[in-house]
């Protein structure tokens, strides 16, 4: 996991993308959930975390922000849209792009929801051990 954390940190998208709380979500690459359980342990690491979403990864980013906030693991910060110059990639043409930012702090109840998650995971882990 430790490996796929320093990919997400090693992509470039913009002047400040050397944030280690940032998570730049693709729409295909991985699955939601993957994008979910990464935003929660950044959570825990660092008591924030920002998604950022290029296009049609929006929709994503949202849904992931949706997630965390429903399950109250997460609050609303920041939202920032822009839209960003790049070069389309089949024929170098310049093309806009949308761009959102969603930043998200921890509930105040977060570490105790986790721990409550965690001991849940162990309870079924051990039944199935038995």
């Amino acid at each position: 996991m430790e490996a796929i954390t320093q990919g997400v940190n090693n992509i470039n998208l913009g002047a400040d993308s050397h944030k280690k709380n940032r998570i730049q979500v693709s729409n295909s690459k991985k699955p939601l959930f993957f994008y979910v359980n990464l935003a929660k342990r950044y959570m825990q690491q660092h008591n924030e975390v920002e998604l950022s979403a290029l296009g049609m990864a929006i929709a994503t980013v949202v849904t992931i922000a949706e997630i965390l906030k429903n399950n109250g693991l997460a609050v609303e910060k920041k939202i920032t849209t822009a839209t960003v110059d790049m070069k389309e990639e089949s024929r170098g043409r310049p093309v806009q792009k949308a761009k959102i930012e969603i930043l998200l702090g921890k509930t105040e109840n977060f570490d105790d929801l986790m721990a409550a998650a965690a001991e849940e995971r162990e309870a079924v882990d051990g039944e199935y051990q038995s």
